[in-house]
């Protein structure tokens, strides 16, 4: 069952006399339970194509589907209803809020969403567990390190049980080892709850984990490759983006 889907999605940008077109036609299923990395160079129309899955923008034609409901149709306040419920976001740049612990960073979505404070406070700390910050839940982000900002990120994004993770560039202020282990830790846990993660990067560290690796070029989607030719692409890529 496909939890994403695109149909011919365009997106032109008009800067003065001039169009750009950032997506020119795309079409993309993405199956419930995957791992899919969108990958691409600069400017090749990933992180617009990642924007429109979350709903961060809308299309200027074609449609994005999210369980089969147009994104497009829906008014700002049940928009914001699909963010806070279906929808974990990851952030490169972490985005917690300063002067919040890790543990309030992690229920602020549950209170959006409902749930009273001691439900929250008890879910936090379970999901701050299993990321392995249970000794940090009281340190606010400046008391962190990069690598345990990015795993409060990844645990505020679990919050609500989506049904789907999007991760921008989530390992893309880490070091080699941390933006591994932030990788692992997301594998396990879509292997463990079956949600969906979607991430646009330039990581090629996502190539081991991913189900299908879906290259962006020029607007366009240039190739799908499965996990397993995985292993060829891997050996022939060297560290570059085709």
């Amino acid at each position: 069952m496909a939890v994403v889907r695109t149909q011919d999605v365009t997106k032109v940008y008009v800067m003065g006399d001039e169009k750009v077109y950032a997506l020119q036609g795309v079409s993309l299923e993405v199956e419930q339970g995957e791992y899919i990395s969108i990958m691409g160079p600069s400017g090749s129309g990933k992180s617009t194509l990642f924007n429109m899955v979350g709903g961060l923008d809308k299309p200027t034609s074609g449609k994005v589907y999210i369980d089969d409901v147009d994104v497009a149709q829906l008014d700002a306040y049940e928009l914001a209803w699909l963010r806070c419920r279906k929808i974990g976001y990851i952030f490169q740049a972490f985005n917690l809020i300063p002067v919040m612990t890790a543990l309030e960073n992690v229920t602020l979505p549950m209170v959006f969403a409902g749930l009273t404070a001691d439900e929250a406070r008890d879910k936090g700390v379970g999901i701050l567990k299993r990321v392995g910050l249970g000794e940090r839940v009281s340190h606010k982000p400046y008391e962190l390190s990069g690598g345990q900002q990015q795993r409060v990120a990844v645990a505020r994004a679990f919050a609500n049980d989506p049904a789907i993770i999007l991760a921008d560039e989530p390992t893309g202020n880490l070091d080699l080892n941390t933006g591994t282990e932030i990788i692992e830790l997301l594998r396990e846990m879509n292997q463990e709850s079956g949600v969906t993660v979607i991430s646009a990067t330039h990581d090629h560290k996502m190539l081991s984990v991913s189900d299908r690796v879906v290259w962006v070029s020029d607007g366009r989607i240039d190739r799908i490759i499965k996990r397993d030719e995985l292993t060829i692409e891997v050996g022939t890529i060297d560290g570059v983006a085709h």
